[in-house]
């Protein structure tokens, strides 16, 4: 199934950020499938790279269970724009994600992503966000 760039990225956001499910997100990559978060500093549960789909799930399900990464996203107030690139297989998303913290804080994440796809699974991901606030913040 070929699916378009949009269809890729939107099953990744909801697979991910919106239901937080390990499984679904690892399932949307090729089976060496590579996921790369660039920023995240030292000692974060999110390792900067993740290859394959088990390190994928285990990796990503860590840093949904860490408790002070808990918030939710806001999807109304969220936007991004998708750009094509010249190579078929390569799109760039610009994120601005509004997040909702469980003390209730709300705060705006802005992020880029880069993907490269193949037959409608993820090839390479690479993520660049910051680290978001504290769940006390």
């Amino acid at each position: 199934m070929t699916l378009t760039h949009r269809e890729v990225f939107e099953r990744y956001v909801h697979a991910g950020p919106i239901s937080r499910d390990p499984d679904a997100v690892a399932a949307l990559f090729t089976d060496d499938g590579i996921f790369e978060a660039p920023l995240v500093p030292d000692g974060h549960p999110l390792p900067r790279r993740l290859v394959g789909r088990e390190a994928i799930r285990s990796g990503i399900g860590a840093y949904q269970q860490a408790p002070a990464y808990q918030g939710a996203v806001d999807v109304a107030e969220s936007g991004y724009v998708l750009r094509d690139t010249t190579d078929p297989e390569v799109f760039v998303v610009e994120i601005d994600t509004v997040l909702v913290l469980p003390s209730g804080h709300r705060t705006t994440m802005s992020l880029v992503q880069i993907f490269q796809v193949r037959d409608g699974r993820i090839v390479k991901l690479r993520d660049y966000f910051p680290v978001p606030p504290q769940a006390d913040s």
